[in-house]
């Protein structure tokens, strides 16, 4: 039975933060608006994040995640101002994206489910791991050679490149 605590006011709040923020920003057509609701969205998350004893990945989803939200939501004034006046009111491939969507959510459900509720020979409540890392642990591997620095690395110059390239396609526009 579903005891109806502090914990669990708390769960319903941060859900339905992140469903609908996730709701506005798929069905708003303003690009400011989409970008705040997914700030929301973003916020419910955090929220998880408390409700699972994990404070360092509730403050890192508010300082990176959220932070640069803000900072897209200048980035998207200043680029794509010609976005904003869309004229259509839904795209034509919207049944196949309804498909994708859904086909997404089963496999990620099914990828949730099994492992924790699954028959693999582990208890319920039980850790499947005997060791937990911790933030050190997550630090050392972000900046240990043989670990995760390239991934890493390699993912700063990809964004870095794209936003050369949307500054450049932005001033191509303009001229």
């Amino acid at each position: 039975m579903l005891e109806f605590n502090a914990s669990t006011v708390a769960f319903i709040v941060f859900a339905l933060f992140s469903l609908g923020g996730a709701l506005g920003v798929v069905t708003t057509r303003n690009l400011i608006h989409a970008t705040l609701y997914l700030i929301l969205s973003l916020f419910g998350a955090a929220g998880f994040f408390v409700l699972l004893s994990a404070p360092f990945l509730a403050a890192v989803q508010v300082l990176v995640y959220i932070g640069a939200i803000a900072i897209l939501i200048v980035f998207a004034v200043m680029l794509t101002r010609s976005m904003t006046r869309l004229r259509e009111l839904y795209n034509r491939q919207w049944v196949l994206s309804g498909i994708v969507a859904v086909a997404l959510f089963v496999l990620l459900m099914v990828g949730v489910i099994l492992p924790v509720w699954g028959n693999n020979g582990s208890q319920v409540g039980k850790p499947i791991l005997d060791t937990v890392a911790t933030t050190v642990d997550l630090g050392k591997a972000l900046v240990d050679q043989n670990q995760y620095v390239l991934p890493f690395e390699v993912a700063s110059l990809l964004l870095t490149a794209a936003m050369i390239g949307a500054i450049v396609i932005a001033r191509d526009d303009r001229e």
